[in-house]
């Protein structure tokens, strides 16, 4: 687009642009915060606050004990754990270190964890034992050398630590069986670190800081490639974003902000743990955000001012017995992100807290958020909001060129957080960008006078679960490895609860192939969200003259 129409849409005091070269680097802007915020709570978790001063030490000593490893700069080091304060120490060790971020999912099977080690080429992992046996499971066949290993209770001190261990480990039996010999606890790393030497490497912002693994256009999960300055500009342009509500706190009090959503996620990264450190507040982990009491519980002991959650948490908690437990009055902004927004959804959270969702939009390609509804708006619109500070979209048609106005087109994206490409992966590369450096989201969207965007429909196969990505070609590549499957397609459904669900159409190579034995190999293979909800058996599969199968048709016929 030539001009930015949207910007007529900002609320007052929001910026068209802003200075994604304020830092140099993202461990600029952390050391800056654990400077200034010193002796502020930087963490809460399990009913202990962690300071931006210990994050800090606790970082600082991770990051010379990674170094005694004898990494090289720029070696990838895995993350692998839940919400637990352990996250955010790995990740500012890894960065101050020299070395790029690899988040990983913790629930995924040995199959994908595998995927994910050697196509990044991870040297190091940094995992909780809750799930070392998948680790342990795949590590031979990986590049990781060095494990540092986590508990659930290792920085809650010694008496709360132990019993929170005992009770992880011998109660719930959350921690099966493992063996990874010469593995170092992180209790013990972080005291090595201690009297280990560290060298301040230089970091620009050009540098690549994580890899987001996400499927992309084409359903191979591979990363993207995020540099210091994509996500310190989507930092910077979701504090533009959020000021005219969070300038509200009231002077002297510390912003709080919840992180229920995984922080390997990249929402939950940018939006929630690193926002919330330029900004000098306080964000509450959640390790469990399925466990609502949990939930519920944890937030009736803070002041909530911003919560970054998907569709089916907002709904999920408002529609709690023990919702009431929370004092809401104080939440300034929330945003929704992920999956799309429901009016229901948006309408009950309204009348039960007074603060509107505000729904954005974004990728792990754009570091993540690109678009966002306006945070003083009282009124849900349906929409993906306007572009941000400094971001530019525009609708295209199948050859990249603008549609005509008042045409649906494709999303292009342009801004200074889009990724720099996928690892290693430049055809890939090449396939999603424009000559003229715009991002093909590969969603279909429509554009009003305001410039308020709405998604149409999505040009990929790809289905979105609870705001996870799932793409066909990866559930049906490993489907098809079951002995007695002839063909297979994926697709997805509406569903109530997460917006759309997996189905499996199957034609059976084995008579005796049951529904039963199908779900049990996908448990084995496949991480939650990814896992059919509904499994359909038919004798053939829809097929274009050249043999493809026609997975459109699949999902809006009936069997």
């Amino acid at each position: 687009m030539t001009e930015r129409i949207w910007l007529q849409s900002y609320p007052p005091g929001v910026p068209s642009d802003i200075d994604p070269g304020e830092y140099s680097s993202l461990v600029a802007l952390m050391e800056e915060s654990f400077s200034k915020f010193a002796d502020r709570t930087a963490y809460s978790f399990m009913g202990r606050d962690v300071s931006y001063a210990e994050t800090d030490r606790l970082s600082g000593r991770l990051a010379a004990y990674l170094q005694s490893l004898g990494l090289a700069r720029g070696d990838r080091v895995a993350v692998m754990m839940p919400n637990v304060p352990q996250y955010p120490v790995a990740v500012a060790a890894i960065l101050r270190a020299g070395y790029v971020l690899v988040n990983v999912n913790p629930l995924y099977t040995p199959r994908e964890l595998e995927h994910q080690l050697k196509d990044s080429g991870a040297k190091a992992i940094v995992i909780i034992e809750n799930f070392a046996a998948t680790l342990a499971q795949c590590i031979q066949s990986t590049p990781v050398r060095h494990v540092v290993l986590c508990a659930m209770g290792d920085q809650l001190g010694l008496l709360k630590g132990a019993l929170v261990n005992y009770v992880v480990r011998k109660v719930k039996k959350m921690v099966p069986p493992y063996s990874l010999p010469g593995a170092v606890r992180f209790n013990d790393a972080i005291a090595r670190g201690a009297r280990a030497q560290f060298t301040k490497p230089q970091i620009g912002p050009d540098d690549v800081a994580a890899l987001q693994y996400t499927g992309g256009t084409t359903g191979v999960s591979k990363g993207a490639m995020l540099l210091h300055r994509n996500v310190i500009a989507n930092v910077l342009q979701s504090e533009a974003w959020n000021q005219p509500v969070m300038d509200r706190v009231p002077k002297g009090e510390q912003s709080t902000s919840v992180c229920a959503l995984p922080l390997y996620h990249i929402f939950a990264f940018t939006v929630g743990m690193m926002l919330t450190m330029r900004t000098g507040g306080k964000l509450v982990l959640i390790p469990n955000p399925r466990d609502l009491p949990a939930v519920l519980k944890e937030l009736s002991k803070h002041r909530i001012h911003s919560f970054p959650a998907v569709n089916t948490l907002f709904n999920g908690l408002a529609n709690h017995p023990d919702f009431g437990t929370v004092d809401w009055s104080h939440l300034k902004v929330s945003v929704g992100g992920g999956m799309a927004v429901q009016s229901a959804v948006a309408k009950l959270w309204l009348d039960k807290t007074g603060c509107p969702i505000c729904e954005g939009y974004g990728l792990s390609e754009t570091s993540p958020s690109a678009s966002c509804n306006p945070t003083t708006s009282k009124e849900f619109s349906g929409t993906i909001g306007v572009p941000l500070p400094s971001t530019w979209f525009k609708l295209v048609d199948d050859e990249d060129r603008e549609v005509a106005a008042g045409q649906p087109g494709e999303i292009a994206i342009k801004g200074p957080q889009v990724m720099a490409g996928y690892w290693q992966r430049p055809d890939e590369t090449a396939q999603v960008m424009t000559a003229d450096g715009y991002f093909k989201t590969g969603d279909i969207g429509t554009v009003d006078a305001r410039g308020f965007f709405r998604i149409i429909d999505r040009k990929k196969d790809m289905v979105l679960v609870s705001g996870f990505n799932v793409y066909p070609n990866e559930i049906e590549d490993v489907v098809a490895q079951l002995e007695g499957v002839l063909e297979v397609a994926c697709v997805g459904v509406p569903d109530e609860k997460t917006g759309e669900a997996v189905k499996l159409v199957l034609v059976r190579k084995d008579p005796g192939l049951t529904e039963d034995a199908v779900r049990a190999y996908c448990r084995a293979n496949l991480t939650g969200y990814k896992q059919p909800r509904v499994i359909e058996f038919r004798n053939e599969l829809p097929k274009t003259p050249v043999g493809k199968i026609l997975r459109r048709q699949l999902r809006d016929q009936p069997a």
